[in-house]
């Protein structure tokens, strides 16, 4: 188990919100049902700024880019007591609270910080399912002969991100991955909520129906036209008009969320399907010199990433968004797998120069596709290629980057010259 021996058993001494205020769903509930633990991280990115700048505690603080089409990131919950919210538009967020801090978004520090938070999960159970740099399901059914019951566990997963990395986080206990996750959501901030097995339809069904994974604004206008504005509404409804209003898929998936059902267990074996990259330009732009500086910029992202995670991909692609917002997709297979930057910069730049729009763009963004792990995939050596080259050159600048920053090393066409703006990820909570 790693260090979950100094995982000891007591009082959560942090004053964080337990069963969301409602005794029903507090820490003593009955929880014998309840195998599934949901963490969310509580602003996460901003938090990580906070701790990284103490000065800045109490304060309103919003992780955004600074461009004029920069978007929200993450915001304090100091900044969101003025309406600042994640994916909002950083324009519209300085309007409503201008006195905030705002700062750009540092994705290494961020995953760094979750890098440990997850070792803590991992140390009470391996069975963990990140679903994202700051949120994770939790299988602890084999867990409770060491730690002692699901609730005591979530208390004590909360108790030791406070204490070794300074950040809080929300916990739901449920019996399923649906229910949990809406539990840590209602728990929010520094909380924890349990849903007894017994008790899952009497906390579902008050819930608004946007509340159920698959409900976008449209289909949530659909169900409030049909008279459907809560979960139990929903849960009573005709299956057959739900059929007809959505689909066969939707009706069925949401119909058996409807009524607590959620048979999906927790998948600690999380295999990526696409590693990639893009970038919004704060203005529109036509100048084939600059769209080939992106998609270098991009290319070696992508590549650095490959290489972090042990991957190698077949299939380059690039996607090319218009100043109209139309969006055009191109890819490429190669002859063989890859992790090597200027490979996949070659073949994106060569899909751009046949698509060539002729029109100005607003974003581009490059990926590849078909991955496998890099130990067992066979490269294929190009006729005449030096026996070093590109990929020891770019492993040697991973050590440096490792050592000194990603920025201090990269190609000279790159340097001293700024990125176009990365809006990656932009909605983070």
């Amino acid at each position: 188990m790693g260090r979950s021996q100094s995982f000891a058993r007591g009082h959560d001494p942090r004053p964080g919100s337990e069963g969301g205020g409602d005794p029903r769903f507090g820490p003593g509930a009955d929880d014998s049902g309840c195998p599934i633990l949901h963490v969310d991280m509580d602003a996460f990115f901003a938090s990580v700024e906070v701790r990284h700048r103490p000065e800045l505690r109490g304060r309103p603080v919003v992780v955004a880019g600074t461009g004029p089409r920069g978007v929200v990131s993450s915001a304090s919950y100091e900044a969101r007591r003025y309406g600042v919210r994640s994916a909002m538009p950083t324009m519209r967020a300085r309007a409503l609270c201008p006195d905030a801090v705002y700062l750009p978004p540092d994705s290494s520090r961020y995953s760094a910080a979750s890098r440990a938070v997850m070792q803590i999960f991992r140390d009470v159970t391996p069975l963990v399912e990140p679903l994202s740099l700051d949120e994770a399901f939790l299988d602890v059914a084999g867990a409770r002969r060491l730690f002692g019951r699901p609730a005591e566990i979530a208390r004590l997963i909360r108790r030791r991100v406070a204490e070794e990395q300074r950040l809080t986080c929300s916990v739901g206990v449920a019996p399923s991955k649906f229910v949990a996750k809406l539990g840590s959501t209602r728990a929010k901030p520094d909380g924890l909520l349990v849903v007894p097995a017994d008790r899952v339809l009497e906390f579902l069904h008050p819930l608004p129906v946007a509340a159920l994974w698959g409900v976008g604004e449209r289909s949530a206008e659909t169900l409030r036209r049909l008279g459907l504005s809560t979960i139990g509404d929903l849960a009573e409804a005709p299956y057959g008009m739900l059929r007809r209003a959505l689909g066969e898929a939707s009706a069925t998936h949401l119909h058996e969320l409807a009524r607590g059902r959620d048979p999906r267990a927790v998948s600690p074996e999380h295999v990526e399907k696409s590693i990639g990259a893009e970038v919004t330009f704060d203005a529109d732009v036509d100048d084939p010199l600059e769209i080939r500086r992106a998609l270098l910029a991009l290319s070696e992202k992508v590549g650095a990433r490959l290489r972090r995670a042990g991957q190698v991909g077949r299939t380059v692609s690039i996607k090319v968004r218009l100043a109209d917002f139309r969006t055009v997709n191109r890819s490429r297979t190669l002859g063989g797998p890859t992790d090597v930057a200027r490979e996949v910069f070659d073949t994106a730049w060569a899909l751009y120069t046949v698509l060539d729009p002729g029109e100005r763009i607003r974003l581009v963004g490059v990926r590849v596709e078909g991955l496998a792990g890099a130990s067992g995939a066979a490269r294929q050596l190009t006729l005449g290629a030096p026996e070093r080259g590109w990929r020891e050159a770019e492993a040697a600048a991973d050590a440096a980057a490792a050592r000194f920053g990603r920025s201090v090393i990269g190609p000279a066409s790159l340097l001293g010259k700024g990125e176009p703006r990365r809006r990656e990820n932009p909605t983070r909570p």
